[in-house]
């Protein structure tokens, strides 16, 4: 990949990292739905009305809305709501780099190759010694069962992308944000209530106001623009594996920001998620030099 791309993968990935700290201060004040239905409110408008709509046809946009908007963070924002720990949400919301390439494989007919297997493998038991070193009993099972329902989500709308081709993601972003807020108000008026809805809006901090944005403006309208535009140039089984940075970050800042604990294990395993994801990346090149040698 050229230079400009790997700094948007990087940036990316900090962005995406930090943003499970966010999400948790957001839901301090603003109850999931809630949440979702905001955050995409502010995606979509007022930048609809200055922004064309993408080349693609409303049913394809409403499929890419539904999994990359609506099903990936009803089910994430509920996760950490009750309970799911953000720095180990964002390591676990990295399985959706497995079900990306798999998905892939099997529908694009991508080839996946030995040192990408390998490199997976490897980064998957760094990933597996990381939950691993969580502190017992600080995960609830019904939260860590929805965070992988999200990543599956996920892993579904970079399919629908890769299969959008060539398409404009700043628009893809912006109107694929139009359809979300809709299913997210109205559940929230039934699940969580007209009376919790008043109170998180009257009483909302200036943190959950900032969480809001952040959301909104930082990780969905630059994150998921510039992990679009990567996913539309590269191949999948490239692209994907690069998240399994963003746990590191989400590790550390959690643990700087909210004072998740973080075991020395859990350190040592993030190590081996970077190796698993170098041997993943570079195995081509890699390879032919250990041979020679």
């Amino acid at each position: 990949m050229p230079l400009k791309d790997w700094l948007a993968a990087l940036l990316v990935i900090v962005i995406w990292g930090v943003n499970f700290v966010v999400i948790k201060v957001g839901l301090n004040d603003v109850p999931p739905l809630l949440l979702g239905g905001l955050r995409f409110s502010l995606v979509a408008f007022p930048a609809i009305f200055f922004v064309k709509r993408p080349t693609v046809g409303w049913r394809a946009l409403m499929l890419y809305a539904f999994t990359i908007s609506f099903a990936q963070f009803i089910f994430l924002f509920t996760a950490i709501y009750i309970g799911m720990p953000a720095g180990l949400s964002s390591l676990v919301m990295q399985s959706q780099a497995f079900f990306t390439v798999l998905i892939a494989a099997m529908f694009l007919g991508e080839r996946v190759r030995r040192h990408n297997v390998i490199g997976i493998a490897v980064a998957v038991l760094g990933l597996v010694l990381i939950g691993w070193g969580a502190t017992p009993g600080s995960v609830p099972i019904l939260g860590f069962v929805l965070t992988l329902c999200s990543a599956l989500c996920w892993a579904v709308g970079n399919i629908i992308i890769k299969g959008f081709g060539k398409v404009d993601m700043v628009a893809l972003v912006v109107w694929g944000a139009l359809i979300p807020p809709i299913p997210f108000f109205v559940l929230s008026w039934f699940v969580e209530g007209p009376a919790q809805i008043h109170y998180a809006l009257v009483n909302i901090s200036v943190l959950g106001i900032g969480a809001v944005f952040y959301l909104a403006f930082i990780s969905t309208n630059v994150g998921f623009t510039l992990w679009g535009r990567l996913l539309s140039k590269h191949p999948v089984s490239k692209i994907a594996p690069l998240s399994l940075l963003i746990p590191v970050i989400g590790l550390v800042s959690s643990w700087l920001m909210l004072g998740e604990h973080m075991t020395l294990l859990q350190w040592v395993s993030g190590a081996i998620v970077v190796v698993g994801l170098a041997m993943n990346i570079f195995g081509m090149k890699l390879l032919p030099r250990l041979a020679r040698r």
